[in-house]
C-alpha cells in the first residue's frame, strides 16, 4: 500500500516564526561538534581580532536553530507526513551578514515547492527559511529539501 501524496495546498505554508538569541555556549559546542578548528569560533579574543563583535556562528549553525521549536517537526506533522518515511535531501545557505553571539535572530520558514519523482515513489518538500536580525535585516537564506519515501 502506498502512502497518500502530500497535498500541494501546502505550497506557500508558513508556520509561526521562531525568535532565538544566539548564545556563546551553543556556538562553541556547535563549532566543536562540526570540527571547526578556527579559533574565531571558540575564542572571544580571536573573534574580536578578526573584526567580529563576538563569536561568529559557524557555517550551517543557523539550520540547527530550527530545532529550538517545541515541535521541530511541526511542518511535517501539519502536512501529515510520517517521520519514518523522511530522508534528508539537501540544504543550502546564502549568507548576507555575519551572525554573532548575542544577536537575536528570527527564522521564518515557508514551503516553496512540493514535487514528486519516480511516479510518486519519492516526494520532495522544499522549504526556504529567511533569517533576520533584531534590526529586521536579512542575514541569511536557508533552503532545505526533505525527501519522503512512499
Amino acid at each position: 500500500m502506498t502512502a497518500a501524496m502530500i497535498d500541494r495546498k501546502h505550497i506557500g505554508l508558513s508556520l509561526e516564526p521562531l525568535t532565538v538569541t544566539v548564545e556563546k555556549g551553543r556556538l562553541r559546542f556547535f563549532a566543536k561538534a562540526t570540527g571547526q578548528d578556527d579559533p574565531v569560533y571558540t575564542d572571544e579574543a580571536a573573534a574580536r581580532a578578526a573584526g567580529y563583535p563576538s563569536l561568529p556562528a559557524p557555517p550551517t549553525f543557523l539550520f540547527s536553530l530550527g530545532f529550538e521549536k517545541p515541535d521541530p517537526f511541526e511542518l511535517l506533522h501539519v502536512m501529515d507526513v510520517d517521520l519514518a518515511r523522511v530522508l534528508h535531501g539537501e540544504q543550502s545557505f546564502v549568507y548576507h551578514k555575519p551572525v554573532c553571539a548575542g544577536d537575536v535572530v528570527t527564522l521564518k520558514s515557508t514551503v516553496t515547492d512540493i514535487y514528486d519523482k519516480k511516479d510518486g515513489a519519492l516526494e520532495f518538500i522544499v522549504q526556504k527559511t529567511d533569517v533576520t536580525n533584531e534590526a529586521g535585516a536579512l542575514v541569511a537564506e536557508l533552503q532545505q529539501v526533505v525527501v519522503v519515501r512512499n
